[in-house]
């Protein structure tokens, strides 16, 4: 039997993979090396085994990130959990496989991850946003705009065959290019979020 540590990432892995709908409780079975009454009793259905997945693999991610200090400048310490968000998502890329999987289906899945990690932790940064913008320091920008200006690039760590292709060149997947690109991507993405100082770039 699989340690538990196991069982979780060769599902997230599945899930990543498949997609809730194709990851059958049979073939999550086959996949986790266990019988195909595992995930029930174990868990009491595929849909728990999902939570219990999703909390495993992106409660350690948030887990790894470096506290809020709020001692520390808006602009300075939105760049150090941007970056800190991107070097962390580096370690486990099928969570941001799933997670850009569930967020174009409106389901209770998608309710789960908004309700217990997207909006938590919109909560902690949007302040910090607000306080920018309120100051004059980078312009006003809708909740979802912003949300999907952090969040999109990480595509960019994740998707090694696109990256393949567009490097044009000798490219090793290796830890320090990783997170090299990390780095590079968080300074383009708060660059950017502070380019336009003092204009406001909500919806009319």
């Amino acid at each position: 039997m699989p340690e538990e540590r196991d069982i979780l990432l060769r599902g997230l892995e599945a899930f990543a993979e498949l997609g809730y709908d194709r990851a059958s409780a049979r073939e999550l079975a086959r996949r986790l090396g266990v019988s195909h009454t595992f995930i029930n009793d174990r868990y009491g259905s595929k849909a728990a085994f999902w939570r219990a997945v999703v909390d495993a693999a992106l409660g350690a991610q948030l887990g790894r990130l470096a506290p809020i200090d709020p001692g520390v400048d808006d602009e300075e310490l939105i760049r150090r959990f941007i970056t800190d968000f991107y070097r962390t998502s580096i370690d486990e890329p099928n969570m941001a496989r799933l997670i850009a999987d569930e967020s174009s289906r409106d389901t209770d899945r998608l309710d789960y991850l908004y309700q217990r990690y997207f909006e938590p932790t919109l909560a902690i940064i949007a302040p910090r946003f607000e306080s920018l913008a309120a100051s004059g320091r980078m312009a006003r920008i809708p909740v979802d705009i912003l949300f999907f200006a952090i969040i999109g690039p990480i595509s960019g760590l994740v998707s090694d065959p696109l990256t393949r292709r567009l490097a044009r060149g000798p490219w090793q997947s290796t830890k320090e290019e990783r997170l090299d690109r990390a780095e590079t991507l968080a300074c383009l993405v708060v660059d950017g979020l502070m380019a336009h100082r003092g204009t406001d770039r909500r919806r009319p």
